[in-house]
Parts: structure tokens; C-alpha cells; sequence
């Protein structure tokens, strides 16, 4: 058997209040005032215990260096969060585009579409090989993007 796969990560709600609390060098009623402005949300359990991960426990400690050594205000603080989580879904937005300009940039060496453009400027999209599909001109127009 693989231990390994029962391993906690980051993420796993493993630690009650007391033991949170213990761990980010707090007291549980902070904790529990940190909940309530929506600073740390940690799970519960169907009882209504909360339950830390070490997520969490890590977060309890920067807010607690942001508050003391930074003397930054609560609300301060919820700012810089809710920045920060911003910038984390941007980066990985960022980081999904890239992936699919790659892709796009990989397959531009087999052209799949070309497009042309008739006399009065109207252009139209037609799959390579085939005429497109207007009344007035057969002109055609291939473009392909520069190569760097």
C-alpha cells in the first residue's frame, strides 16, 4: 500500500481551532474574528467546527506579520488579499492564453483557412482548397502570419 496517497496537502482541512490557533501563534478567539470578517474561511465539519488547513495556517501567520510588523489594518489587509487572489486567477489566465497562442502558433505552419476580399472590401473565410462563395469575384487573398 501506498502511504503517500493518504498524505494531506496544502489544502486538506486537518486541524481543529485550538491546534490552528497554536500553530499561526494566535489566540482561537482571533481566529475566530478573522472567520467572521472573512479573512480565513476555513472548512466545517457537519457539526459547524471549523477545521484549518495548513493553508490556512500559513495565511493566519501573513496577516498576523501584515497587522504587527506592517501595522496594516484589518481591512487593509483584506484588500492586499483580495488583491493578491486577483493576481494569482490573472496569472493563471495569463498562462492559459500563452498555452493556446503556442498552440495556435504551432499549427500556423498548415494554413486551414484562407480568406478573401472582394472589390467593395467585404471579406469572407473559406477552408483551404475551396472558392469562396460570392457572385461578384473570384479574387483571392491568402495571408499568412510573418515568421520570426
Amino acid at each position: 500500500m501506498d502511504i503517500s496517497a493518504f498524505a494531506p496537502d496544502d489544502d486538506t482541512p486537518v486541524f481543529v481551532i485550538s491546534v490552528a490557533a497554536e500553530l499561526a501563534g494566535m489566540h482561537a478567539q482571533t481566529l475566530r474574528q478573522y472567520d467572521r470578517l472573512g479573512l480565513v474561511t476555513p472548512s466545517r465539519t457537519k457539526g459547524g467546527g471549523r477545521r484549518y488547513s495548513q493553508r490556512d495556517v500559513g495565511l493566519l501567520r501573513e496577516i498576523q506579520r501584515l497587522s504587527q510588523d506592517e501595522g496594516v489594518s484589518l481591512a487593509g489587509i483584506a484588500r492586499i488579499l483580495e488583491l493578491e487572489n486577483q493576481v494569482t486567477a490573472l496569472r493563471a489566465r495569463v498562462a492559459e492564453l500563452t498555452d493556446q497562442v503556442d498552440a495556435l502558433e504551432a499549427g500556423a505552419g498548415r494554413l486551414t483557412r484562407v480568406f478573401s476580399v472582394s472589390p467593395t472590401g467585404d471579406v469572407y473565410a473559406t477552408r483551404l482548397g475551396r472558392r469562396p462563395r460570392t457572385d461578384r469575384s473570384q479574387a483571392l487573398v491568402v495571408w499568412s502570419p510573418p515568421r520570426h
